[in-house]
Protein backbone atom coordinates (compact mmCIF):
# COMPACT_ATOMS: atom_id res chain seq x y z
CA UNK A 1 0.00 0.00 0.00
CA UNK A 2 1.29 3.45 -0.90
CA UNK A 3 2.37 5.50 2.11
CA UNK A 4 0.31 8.58 2.91
CA UNK A 5 3.22 10.03 4.90
CA UNK A 6 5.33 12.84 3.46
CA UNK A 7 8.28 12.01 5.74
CA UNK A 8 10.61 9.54 4.01
CA UNK A 9 11.03 6.02 5.37
CA UNK A 10 14.50 6.60 6.85
CA UNK A 11 13.22 9.59 8.83
CA UNK A 12 10.21 7.56 10.00
CA UNK A 13 12.60 4.85 11.19
CA UNK A 14 14.87 7.36 12.93
CA UNK A 15 12.07 9.07 14.80
CA UNK A 16 9.72 6.16 15.49
CA UNK A 17 10.07 2.64 14.09
CA UNK A 18 13.73 2.01 14.96
CA UNK A 19 14.02 4.46 17.87
CA UNK A 20 14.18 2.89 21.31
CA UNK A 21 14.09 4.07 24.91
CA UNK A 22 17.69 3.76 26.08
CA UNK A 23 18.79 2.50 29.50
CA UNK A 24 22.51 2.23 28.67
CA UNK A 25 24.72 4.57 26.68
CA UNK A 26 28.17 4.67 25.15
CA UNK A 27 30.68 7.07 26.69
CA UNK A 28 30.39 9.54 23.81
CA UNK A 29 29.58 13.00 25.21
CA UNK A 30 26.55 15.10 24.28
CA UNK A 31 27.58 18.71 23.85
CA UNK A 32 25.57 21.86 24.44
CA UNK A 33 25.30 22.58 20.72
CA UNK A 34 23.46 19.30 20.14
CA UNK A 35 20.88 20.21 22.78
CA UNK A 36 20.60 23.73 21.40
CA UNK A 37 19.90 22.30 17.93
CA UNK A 38 17.28 19.95 19.39
CA UNK A 39 15.50 22.73 21.25
CA UNK A 40 15.71 25.17 18.32
CA UNK A 41 13.81 22.60 16.26
CA UNK A 42 11.17 21.42 18.74
CA UNK A 43 10.28 24.83 20.15
CA UNK A 44 7.93 25.19 17.19
CA UNK A 45 5.65 22.43 18.47
CA UNK A 46 2.19 23.76 19.44
CA UNK A 47 1.05 24.58 22.96
CA UNK A 48 -2.18 26.23 24.13
CA UNK A 49 -1.96 30.02 23.77
CA UNK A 50 1.71 29.42 22.86
CA UNK A 51 2.39 28.94 26.59
CA UNK A 52 5.72 27.10 26.23
CA UNK A 53 5.92 26.14 29.93
CA UNK A 54 8.72 23.57 29.57
CA UNK A 55 12.02 24.35 31.30
CA UNK A 56 15.10 22.15 30.93
CA UNK A 57 17.87 21.84 33.50
CA UNK A 58 20.93 20.02 32.12
CA UNK A 59 22.78 18.06 34.78
CA UNK A 60 26.41 17.54 33.71
CA UNK A 61 28.51 17.81 36.85
CA UNK A 62 29.00 14.88 39.24
CA UNK A 63 27.70 17.12 42.02
CA UNK A 64 24.41 17.79 40.24
CA UNK A 65 24.03 14.07 39.50
CA UNK A 66 24.54 13.25 43.17
CA UNK A 67 21.93 15.81 44.16
CA UNK A 68 19.47 14.17 41.77
CA UNK A 69 20.39 10.56 42.57
CA UNK A 70 19.20 10.66 46.17
CA UNK A 71 15.69 11.44 44.89
CA UNK A 72 15.61 8.77 42.15
CA UNK A 73 14.24 5.28 42.62
CA UNK A 74 17.00 2.77 43.23
CA UNK A 75 16.66 1.26 39.74
CA UNK A 76 17.10 4.69 38.10
CA UNK A 77 20.16 5.92 40.01
CA UNK A 78 22.74 3.98 38.04
CA UNK A 79 21.07 4.85 34.74
CA UNK A 80 21.39 8.56 35.48
CA UNK A 81 24.93 8.23 36.81
CA UNK A 82 26.18 6.48 33.67
CA UNK A 83 24.37 8.59 31.06
CA UNK A 84 26.48 11.17 29.18
CA UNK A 85 23.85 13.81 29.94
CA UNK A 86 20.79 13.95 32.17
CA UNK A 87 18.06 16.55 31.65
CA UNK A 88 15.60 17.44 34.37
CA UNK A 89 12.42 18.57 32.63
CA UNK A 90 10.19 20.93 34.55
CA UNK A 91 7.25 23.23 33.95
CA UNK A 92 6.94 26.91 34.75
CA UNK A 93 3.84 27.30 36.91
CA UNK A 94 3.98 31.05 36.30
CA UNK A 95 4.00 30.74 32.49
CA UNK A 96 1.13 33.21 32.24
CA UNK A 97 3.51 36.09 32.99
CA UNK A 98 5.05 35.60 29.54
CA UNK A 99 1.75 35.37 27.63
CA UNK A 100 1.57 39.08 26.71
CA UNK A 101 4.87 38.54 24.87
CA UNK A 102 4.21 35.02 23.56
CA UNK A 103 0.54 35.41 22.59
CA UNK A 104 0.04 39.12 21.87
CA UNK A 105 -3.00 38.49 19.65
CA UNK A 106 -5.04 37.82 22.81
CA UNK A 107 -4.15 40.55 25.34
CA UNK A 108 -6.34 39.00 28.04
CA UNK A 109 -4.77 35.51 27.93
CA UNK A 110 -2.68 36.03 31.06
CA UNK A 111 -5.76 37.12 33.02
CA UNK A 112 -7.41 33.74 32.38
CA UNK A 113 -4.71 32.09 34.50
CA UNK A 114 -3.52 34.77 36.90
CA UNK A 115 -6.09 34.15 39.63
CA UNK A 116 -6.55 30.42 39.14
CA UNK A 117 -3.53 28.42 40.30
CA UNK A 118 -5.26 25.05 39.76
CA UNK A 119 -6.01 25.88 36.11
CA UNK A 120 -2.50 27.25 35.66
CA UNK A 121 -0.81 24.16 37.07
CA UNK A 122 -3.01 21.77 35.08
CA UNK A 123 -2.34 23.70 31.88
CA UNK A 124 1.40 23.86 32.59
CA UNK A 125 1.46 20.09 33.15
CA UNK A 126 -0.45 19.28 29.95
CA UNK A 127 1.45 21.66 27.70
CA UNK A 128 4.80 20.90 29.35
CA UNK A 129 4.20 17.19 28.71
CA UNK A 130 3.51 17.99 25.06
CA UNK A 131 6.77 19.91 24.84
CA UNK A 132 8.63 17.11 26.62
CA UNK A 133 7.37 14.67 23.98
CA UNK A 134 8.57 17.02 21.24
CA UNK A 135 11.93 17.18 23.03
CA UNK A 136 12.28 13.38 22.98
CA UNK A 137 11.50 13.30 19.24
CA UNK A 138 14.05 16.08 18.75
CA UNK A 139 16.68 14.02 20.58
CA UNK A 140 15.99 11.19 18.14
CA UNK A 141 16.22 13.63 15.21
CA UNK A 142 19.74 14.49 16.39
CA UNK A 143 20.73 10.81 16.10
CA UNK A 144 20.71 10.39 19.88
CA UNK A 145 18.56 8.28 22.19
CA UNK A 146 16.45 9.32 25.15
CA UNK A 147 15.79 7.41 28.35
CA UNK A 148 12.87 9.17 30.08
CA UNK A 149 12.33 8.23 33.73
CA UNK A 150 9.44 9.04 36.05
CA UNK A 151 10.65 7.08 39.08
CA UNK A 152 11.66 9.84 41.49
CA UNK A 153 10.53 11.68 44.59
CA UNK A 154 8.83 14.69 43.03
CA UNK A 155 8.69 16.73 46.23
CA UNK A 156 12.34 16.00 46.95
CA UNK A 157 13.46 17.00 43.45
CA UNK A 158 11.41 20.19 43.63
CA UNK A 159 12.92 21.15 47.00
CA UNK A 160 16.41 20.36 45.76
CA UNK A 161 16.34 22.10 42.38
CA UNK A 162 13.32 24.42 42.36
CA UNK A 163 12.95 25.74 45.92
CA UNK A 164 11.07 28.91 44.94
CA UNK A 165 8.09 26.85 43.73
CA UNK A 166 7.81 28.59 40.36
CA UNK A 167 8.97 25.41 38.61
CA UNK A 168 7.77 21.83 39.12
CA UNK A 169 9.62 18.69 38.01
CA UNK A 170 7.99 16.77 35.18
CA UNK A 171 10.41 13.90 34.56
CA UNK A 172 14.06 13.03 33.97
CA UNK A 173 15.57 12.19 30.57
CA UNK A 174 18.95 10.52 30.08
CA UNK A 175 20.50 11.42 26.72
CA UNK A 176 23.28 9.89 24.65
CA UNK A 177 24.20 7.34 22.04
CA UNK A 178 22.70 3.98 23.00
CA UNK A 179 24.65 0.89 23.92
CA UNK A 180 22.70 -1.63 21.84
CA UNK A 181 24.32 -4.90 22.88
CA UNK A 182 21.92 -7.02 24.90
CA UNK A 183 18.99 -4.83 23.92
CA UNK A 184 15.62 -6.39 24.69
CA UNK A 185 13.17 -7.09 21.85
CA UNK A 186 10.77 -4.24 21.16
CA UNK A 187 7.57 -4.48 23.18
CA UNK A 188 4.34 -4.82 21.17
CA UNK A 189 2.30 -1.79 20.18
CA UNK A 190 -1.47 -1.48 19.91
CA UNK A 191 -2.82 -1.47 16.37
CA UNK A 192 -4.82 1.26 14.67
CA UNK A 193 -8.04 -0.73 15.07
CA UNK A 194 -7.42 -1.12 18.81
CA UNK A 195 -6.86 2.59 19.38
CA UNK A 196 -8.84 4.54 16.77
CA UNK A 197 -12.61 4.65 16.36
CA UNK A 198 -14.95 6.74 14.32
CA UNK A 199 -18.37 8.14 15.21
Amino acid sequence: MESRLVLDASAQDLLFRQARTADRFTGEPVDDEAIRAVYDLVRYGPTAFNQQPLRILLLRSPESRKRLAVHLSRSNREKARRAPLTALLAVDNEFHRRLPELFPQFPGAADLYAGNSALRERSALLNGALQAAYFIIGIRAAGLSAGPMSGFDEDGVNREFFPTGDLSALFVVNIGRPETSGERPRAPRLSHSEVCSTL
